[in-house]
């Protein structure tokens, strides 16, 4: 089933792409921001509408506010593809996007194939995967699968101020339907999202190849640090009457890195600080910081956490500081399943790998059948202006995509059916 891309097929990619070039241009910090319900990701969904309505398909917003496309009547035994449009702050271009870009002109393969699906295709759009906005990552696909308490999503917040509830009702979105959506779930037979590799096991496995499948997502959570002391002049306050949070926080910096000696498969990252009143001539009075952290196993992700919160809880001790850690997110580790990944490997005669990012996909494991395909990232930079795919490759995760759907397209309602 599997074509040789031509040139034709890097021109529409290369058109696609350039719709969504200029959308959520971060002019401060380079690459893209687009949050869930901002403006930027607003114009996002209203392209991928545009361009899926333009395909002749069937376009509705469930009750979480993802945005599905159907080719086919949606029903029972549905065959789902798609990602997510948002970024993290001064994101890449292709985290994301890549994933939905590929999924439309995926069916525009098909048709040229001459391919008409035996069961409903569905493309979907799933609402604030990264958690840019709000911290809490893969919000839509969490309300969807009944993993995130709609109240609590409702409630959480923007470094603005704004809470979910408030910020969906500006964009014309009911906040009160968010919730469960067993029914959805259950019309879904798999699920197969794209999407760039961010890091470079693809390489690892095999140089010349241009796809792989996902095996595995490590754990992974997030972590807030608050450490409290007392706020005061930084020039007059001599260090021996200070409780300086920030003293604690940056040793938790450094925790975070010795602590990785120990556990040489772990990452941990603080990747955000926020001191109030945030002076520059003022001791803060309070220090949020925040921790994520990754490792193959749940046990050893919390091990790991474990021991840079010790660290963090002797030094703020020193400081005479208090430090109160709440956990925002945890996902266990995600074993994609085995049939279909072998399935999709088999297929595209390609390599499969595993992943530290978490993904919609992810979230969806414990529910139904799930499998990646991941496009080859040269540099393996991710959440970065200087991520990056080749047209070429880009293509070939097309034409991956597009087999793997075309076959699995063919099955009679199951997954399980899907044989190369």
């Amino acid at each position: 089933m599997k074509i040789a891309p031509g040139p034709a097929d890097g021109a529409r990619f290369a058109s696609a792409w350039s719709d969504l070039a200029t959308v959520g241009r971060d002019q401060q910090r380079g690459g893209y921001s687009r949050h869930a319900f901002d403006d930027a990701e607003m114009a996002m969904r209203s392209w991928f509408v545009e361009q899926a309505e333009r395909r002749g398909l069937q376009v509705e917003v469930d009750r979480n506010a993802n945005i599905w496309a159907w080719w086919g009547t949606p029903g029972p035994g549905a065959l789902v593809t798609g990602s997510h449009l948002d970024s993290v702050p001064g994101g890449g271009a292709f985290d994301g996007p890549l994933g939905v870009v590929s999924s439309l002109l995926a069916i525009d393969e098909l048709r040229v194939r001459g391919f008409v699906p035996s069961r409903p295709i569905a493309l979907v759009c799933f609402v604030e995967e990264e958690g840019g906005r709000f911290g809490l990552p893969c919000l839509g696909s969490r309300l969807m699968t009944g993993v995130a308490d709609a109240d609590q999503v409702r409630r959480l917040h923007d470094p603005d101020g704004v809470n979910v509830a408030d910020a969906a009702r500006r964009v014309g979105i009911d906040p009160e339907r968010f919730g469960p959506d067993p029914e959805r779930v259950a019309m879904i037979d798999a699920f197969v999202e794209l999407h760039v590799e961010q890091g470079r096991l693809l390489h690892a496995a095999d140089p010349s190849a241009a796809v792989a499948v996902g095996s595995q997502i490590d754990a992974h959570g997030r972590w807030r640090f608050t450490f409290t002391g007392e706020g005061n002049h930084a020039g007059t306050t001599r260090p021996a009457d200070r409780r300086d949070p920030m003293i604690p926080a940056a040793a938790t910096v450094l925790a975070a890195r010795r602590a990785l000696v120990d556990h040489p498969d772990a990452v941990a990252t603080v990747g955000r600080i926020v001191p109030n009143p945030g002076g520059t001539n003022v001791i803060a009075g309070s220090v949020d910081l925040w921790l994520d952290a990754r490792v193959a196993t749940s046990e050893a992700t919390i091990a790991v956490v474990d021991a840079i919160t010790a660290a963090a809880r002797l030094e703020a001790e020193a400081e005479e500081c208090t430090v109160v850690l709440r956990r925002e997110s945890f996902s266990e580790q995600v074993i994609f399943d085995p049939n279909l990944g072998l399935q999709c490997a088999q297929i595209l005669e390609a390599p499969m790998i595993g992943t530290g990012a978490g993904h919609d996909a992810g979230v969806l494991a414990p529910f139904l059948p799930t499998a990646m395909i991941f496009v080859r990232n040269p540099t393996g930079v991710s959440h970065s202006p200087a991520e990056h795919a080749e047209i070429a490759d880009c293509v070939a995760g097309i034409g991956a995509l597009a087999d793997v759907l075309g076959r699995a397209g063919q099955a009679d309602g199951d997954s399980r059916a899907v044989t190369p």
